[in-house]
């Protein structure tokens, strides 16, 4: 049977993984780059402070994710809008992240919706047609 947790202990408990969560954080990229950059949207312009801090994300520079180095040269802090934003350039230049497909505008469609609509509709009368001008 399970001895039920004093308060005292449960406080403790929860300041331990309240601890281990923010250095996790700290650890990982993100955290890093809070760190070193000011809270500042790097297109934008937007400055973050407090509970809008979640809206400002870490770009990678390069498109690879893996690539992570201490100094953060590789990262820069965008607001979400603006990093969406950057990773649509990025797509319709025909550029692709790791794993991606690539957009290809030349590509030919995967189907006409309008293919053979000629032969179902009926035929108009020629001296219906709109002229010009």
């Amino acid at each position: 049977m399970k001895k039920k947790e004093s308060e005292s202990e449960r406080k403790e408990r929860l300041r331990a993984e309240l601890r281990r969560d923010v250095d996790q954080r700290r650890r990982s990229y993100r955290g890093r780059a809070l760190e070193l950059f000011p809270h500042v949207c790097g297109s934008c312009g937007r400055e973050f402070t407090g509970k809008q801090l979640k809206e400002l994300t870490v770009h990678h520079k390069d498109h690879d994710h893996t690539n992570n180095p201490p100094d953060g040269s590789n990262w820069e802090l965008l607001c979400i809008y603006c990093h969406d934003h950057e990773h649509e350039k990025f797509h319709m230049k025909g550029r692709r992240a790791a794993g991606s497909p690539v957009f290809d505008p030349s590509a030919a469609p995967l189907g006409n919706p309008f293919e053979g609509l000629d032969q179902i509709l009926p035929a108009e009368d020629k001296g219906n047609e709109p002229q010009d001008g």
